[in-house]
């Protein structure tokens, strides 16, 4: 944590936040309906004090959407990024209802690293994509096991129909003229986010760690929603559905 410990005074962490919506929204434009969504369906099936694991959490994105609107939640953001998490551990800082783990999804034994061994709800956003399908699989499997019974697990993520090829290509043209457009008004996109964030003072150290740990941006698999759905129940989950989607992603939700 001595990347924000060292620097909360004089690092404006909040619009380092703003900085990343706005670079993300360019990708995803209902981004915040998503989040509105999954805290409606927290609020419905497990209520408003969820203990939460905000899983592959990068700046907290998530978590203070969370608990903005419900005060007595709790939250434990898991990430590897050290780029993200000094955003994330700077703005959180001396909030004593969240808490964070330097930990890669990938290694069998990240669970052991949480504060508690199950949660109310598992929570991700534009995450998991990067995993290919056997490693994602077994991903889901973890996290069954640190839902608790009645606990939900939502992933909302691109995931990608390969039976509608022709509807898949309208509205990715349409969704990138858009891109294009707002790239003319002068939206950051994910390479120029990460070189501003390279040049800072505060960031540059922990996002050269980042790019040893990761290297260039690179996605994995995008899976049908039927896939991760089935993989789900497979893996412990009684129920598994979509939500909402959009065009192009879907907020998908099993229950425990």
């Amino acid at each position: 944590m001595t990347d924000a410990d060292t620097t909360t005074a004089t690092t404006d962490w909040q619009a380092w936040q703003k900085s990343w919506d706005r670079q993300q929204e360019w990708y995803l434009p209902d981004r915040e309906e998503r989040f509105r969504i999954m805290l409606d369906m927290i609020e419905a099936l497990v209520g408003t004090a969820p203990r939460v694991l905000d899983l592959a959490c990068g700046t907290g994105s998530i978590t203070a959407r969370l608990l903005a609107r419900f005060p007595k939640a709790t939250s434990t953001g898991v990430d590897l990024d050290p780029a993200l998490l000094a955003i994330a551990r700077g703005t959180f800082a001396g909030d004593e209802r969240v808490g964070f783990v330097t930990a890669d999804l990938k290694d069998s034994d990240w669970p052991a690293k949480l504060p508690y061994d199950s949660y109310d709800a598992v929570l991700t956003a534009t995450a998991l994509h990067w995993l290919h399908r056997e490693p994602l699989a077994d991903l889901y499997g973890r996290i069954a096991g640190l839902v608790r019974d009645g606990g939900v697990f939502m992933n909302a993520d691109h995931m990608i129909d390969e039976t509608t090829p022709r509807i898949n290509a309208a509205e990715r043209a349409l969704r990138h003229a858009r891109m294009d457009q707002a790239k003319r008004d002068g939206v950051l996109d994910w390479s120029e986010w990460w070189q501003l964030a390279a040049n800072d003072p505060v960031l540059a150290e922990p996002t050269a760690r980042r790019y040893e740990i990761y290297g260039e941006h690179a996605d994995g698999d995008m899976p049908s929603v039927q896939w991760h759905a089935e993989v789900l129940r497979e893996k412990g989950f009684g129920e598994a559905r979509p939500v909402w989607c959009s065009p192009s992603d879907t907020l998908l939700l099993a229950l425990r």
